[in-house]
């Protein structure tokens, strides 16, 4: 028996024996449903031979078979009944437990369960609902194949990766037929958020509508993405609409996963917890850093991956600076707890780092990982995880702490076909497009290249994301490539950043001769170029598609084939 727990109350499995029936009833099962049809291979025991066996052990047995592949609303709408009115634990099977796990899918539906829920727990189980996805997200009912939305090029997520990858697109072939998909109303400058909890920025300059942003020529289809069908080269919105596309560009950022931290959603925004990648919460961190004149701090950063991985390090550093300046830092234990075992990922900028550890006087915890909070008490604990060692339990005291939620894709995007075993969109890391499904590109922070995960490398993800699918309509000859930049400016003091840029395996890419920045060392003028330039050349470059120190590496397909080979 090959027994697969969806749910504490429902359970499927293959084509089970009379002789599974004991054991089933050692394990608690209470129900029985058989979805398969007696006679469909020749040595399948008959239903009634199982039904015998779950009366001698006191089992209840219900017959619903369903024809192979023909798993009707009437099937699910029979199910539904059943899963009502038997006796739960119970287990339902078929040949392999796929009708069985399609009509639990299509019973959830109804009203039970949201579609990436549903099909996050059958995915568990091992089963693929992609078949059935659009009657999920049409609340269990059959749909129909017909396109409500088509487009050329279909761009998900209004994000700075897709506004910009549409900017671009269009700057190059004004007339094509571009829409973008996202339900919000609002853009954020979110590498501005540290500086507004550093008290540099006020929130509202790093905000603006949605509608403003988007260029002109695209078309703008406010609606949440359900599914993807990319066989069918279809997208399925919640209201079960269907868009088609010739080419499927797919960028919707990162989901911050608070709820991974016990304890994190009670207490965010009072008790003196806070976090500088949530707009409302950065401003209560310049609060908390003004009012706090002697105490422990806490900072901390989760596994890897992460948006700017400098972000964690930047609000202790920005905080520091401040109790430095006002002669409070003598009277504040600084706490960095990161989940990783080093302070930066690139080398040549951990010296500049380190001597402002030692100025701030700060305390580096490595390899210890938040999971539980309680800002009632102001306790925290960490999972101290160190090789060859057995897991160990802090719990740690503090009056402030800044947290940083671990990340992962959206729930849409991680039950799709579209990612690799950890859950991003699966690319080819020099052209960006999908490793299976070649009209399909990702980029920005939900795609699985390793380069870091900032809005600088967005920036220069974008146009080679246009030229490369421009390329594929036979727009343009050429291919452009990606080298893996990003940039993180590190801000270490209110006037002083570490200008950290680089690409794919840690090779420094600076954008400036040493004479003018060097970046391992902390520079006024980078300072200058993260408050003043900046913000303009979001706004008004990089989101306009005016590729100003982004233009594309171009490259024949040869050599491309050649990178990707290596």
């Amino acid at each position: 028996m090959q027994i697969k727990k969806v749910t504490n109350y429902v359970s499927v499995s293959p084509q089970i024996q009379p002789e599974d029936i004991k054991t089933l009833a050692e394990q608690g099962f209470k129900s029985i449903i058989c979805n398969r049809p007696d006679g469909e291979d020749p040595d399948q025991p008959n239903y009634i031979e199982i039904e015998a066996e779950a009366e001698k052990y006191g089992l209840k047995a219900v017959y619903l078979p369903v024809v192979s592949g023909q798993v009707s609303d009437q099937d699910a709408d029979k199910f539904k009944v059943q899963l009502r009115e038997l006796p739960t634990p119970l287990l339902a099977y078929c040949r392999s437990g796929t009708r069985s796990i399609t009509l639990w899918s299509l019973v959830q539906a109804t009203k039970y369960r949201n579609p990436s829920e549903i099909l996050e727990i059958t995915n568990a189980a091992g089963y693929d609902m992609s078949g059935v996805v659009r009657r999920i997200v049409n609340g269990g009912k059959t749909t129909t194949d017909v396109a409500d939305i088509a487009h050329d090029v279909v761009i998900i997520g209004a994000g700075a990766a897709g506004i910009a990858v549409a900017s671009s697109l269009l700057k190059r072939k004004k007339d094509l037929d571009v829409a973008i998909i996202d339900p919000a109303e609002t853009h954020y400058y979110q590498p501005g958020w540290t500086m507004v909890g550093a008290g540099v920025f006020t929130p509202e300059q790093t905000v603006k509508t949605i509608a403003s942003l988007i260029p002109k020529q695209a078309k703008w289809i406010k609606a949440a993405v359900a599914a993807f069908e990319p066989d069918n080269n279809a997208i399925i919105l919640d209201g079960c609409r269907v868009v088609h596309y010739k080419h499927l560009i797919v960028c919707p950022g990162l989901k911050l996963d608070w709820k991974q931290i016990e304890g994190l959603e009670d207490t965010l925004g009072k008790n003196g917890v806070t976090s500088n990648y949530r707009y409302d919460l950065a401003s209560y961190t310049w609060e908390l850093v003004q009012n706090l004149k002697t105490g422990k701090a806490v900072f901390c950063q989760p596994p890897m991956p992460i948006k700017c991985a400098g972000a964690p390090q930047k609000a202790m550093y920005m905080s520091a600076d401040y109790w430095f300046r006002y002669g409070m830092l003598k009277n504040i234990d600084i706490q960095f707890y990161n989940a990783v075992g080093v302070l930066f990922g690139v080398k040549e900028y951990v010296p500049a780092l380190m001597e402002y550890v030692k100025k701030y006087n700060a305390s580096l915890n490595f390899d210890h990982t938040l999971f539980k909070i309680d800002g009632t008490t102001k306790k925290a604990w960490f999972k101290k995880e160190v090789e060859g060692k057995d897991l160990e339990i802090v719990e740690v005291d503090f009056d402030m702490i800044h947290v940083v939620p671990p990340q992962t894709a959206p729930d849409f995007v991680r039950v799709s076909p579209l990612v690799d075993e950890d859950g991003w969109v699966d690319v080819d890391q020099s052209t960006l497009c999908h490793r299976k499904y070649q009209n399909i590109y990702s980029l920005g922070d939900v795609m699985n290249a390793p380069n870091a995960k900032t809005a600088a490398a967005a920036r220069k993800q974008a146009p080679i994301v246009a030229v490369n699918v421009l390329h594929d309509m036979e727009h343009n000859s050429e291919r452009a490539i990606y080298d893996g930049y990003g940039s993180c400016p590190l801000t270490v003091e209110r006037g002083k950043i570490v200008l950290a840029e680089f690409g794919y395996g840690g090779k420094l890419l600076p954008s400036f001769p040493k004479f003018i920045i060097d970046g391992t060392k902390p520079s006024r003028l980078s300072w200058l170029l993260k408050e003043r330039i900046l913000p303009p050349i979001y706004w008004k470059a990089m989101l306009k598609g005016r590729e100003w120190m982004a233009h594309p590496s171009m490259s024949s397909d040869k050599v491309i084939s050649e990178q990707t080979e290596k």
